[in-house]
């Protein structure tokens, strides 16, 4: 099956492109962005050689979803997706961290804590807690954006300290990260699903606060399925993930963890094929809808079709 694993489109007035691990963004005018979910998939800060079909869509469709179900509590910056792979929007001035906020004590918040370590981005974590348990309330752990290498944590007063965020705009960042939380985690309790932790994005436009990027996505968060969490709580048993957890497993039992001197395994097509069928479940387990595939024979000139009429629309 066809994958879109690289693009190098020239839209219209296009100013310049940032092709990232898995997103391909194409600024339009200065004040447009077209930003193109591909078919890409990292794990240990290694883009895998193979696409894996329909997982742009996936995730594009998911994004869409929740920033439509959360523009009462924040603007965000989408304006249309033209086509299944790509969503429009304003450009907008990124504030340089990421808001990380955390319902349960997993991934590096669990790491950090089997270390010995109480506190996170300068925020306590109670004693006596085991790996998966609800936090008695969501903590927010910043992390900083970085160009190049692994995004670091930060404290909120760090951040008002060195000026990455003035102290009124942080106060703003906070309240409506917890906001949207709160809404991911009624909508995935509706799915049967825990949202545990998850990561926002926010930029300013002409002086206010817009939601960037994308949001409540198998990418940016981690879900567990609602069904069974207290018993392996209980039973010390690991936590049954809606992720892409299991990529990250493959590798591993062949041979690869992103370290130097290792050799990314080459992906089997009957994998590639399980790793679709995963996203799609990904997809109908989260917004509790059908997977509708898309036509992927011709996905180049499909997208570039798409985002010119959609450009052409906007211009008149």
């Amino acid at each position: 099956m066809n994958a879109l694993t690289k693009t190098d489109f020239q839209f219209p007035g296009q100013t310049k492109v940032y092709h990232g691990k898995v997103r391909d963004v194409y600024t339009i005018n200065e004040d447009l962005l077209v930003m193109v979910a591909s078919d890409r998939i990292s794990a240990f800060d290694h883009i895998l050689p193979k696409g894996i079909p329909y997982k742009g869509q996936v995730l594009n469709q998911v994004a869409s979803m929740f920033l439509d179900a959360t523009k009462d509590i924040v603007p965000n910056w989408k304006m249309a997706t033209p086509d299944p792979q790509v969503a429009v929007g304003m450009a907008c001035e990124p504030f340089r961290i990421e808001m990380v906020i955390r319902g349960y004590l997993a991934g590096h918040a669990w790491r950090e804590y089997k270390a010995g370590k109480r506190l996170i981005c300068g925020v306590e974590m109670p004693e006596g807690m085991k790996e998966n348990d609800q936090f008695p309330e969501p903590i927010i752990t910043p992390a900083t954006k970085a160009d190049e290498g692994h995004d670091e944590d930060i404290s909120r007063e760090e951040i008002i300290k060195q000026g990455i965020v003035s102290e009124k705009d942080y106060v703003l960042l906070e309240k409506y990260t917890r906001a949207l939380f709160q809404r991911g985690t009624e909508i995935a309790a509706e799915r049967g699903l825990i949202l545990v932790d998850t990561k926002y994005e926010f930029g300013k436009k002409d002086g206010e606060i817009i939601l960037i990027d994308e949001i409540h996505t198998p990418d940016s968060s981690r879900y567990f399925y609602a069904d069974g969490y207290i018993e392996r709580q209980e039973k010390g048993e690991p936590q049954k993930q809606l992720s892409k957890e299991f990529v990250r497993e493959w590798l591993m039992e062949n041979g690869f963890q992103g370290l130097d001197g290792q050799t990314m395994p080459e992906m089997p097509d009957d994998f590639v094929q399980v790793v679709t069928e995963r996203y799609i479940e990904l997809f109908e387990k989260i917004t509790g809808e059908t997977f509708v595939k898309s036509d992927i024979t011709e996905l180049n000139s499909r997208i570039e079709h798409n985002v010119n009429n959609y450009l052409q629309t906007v211009s008149k």
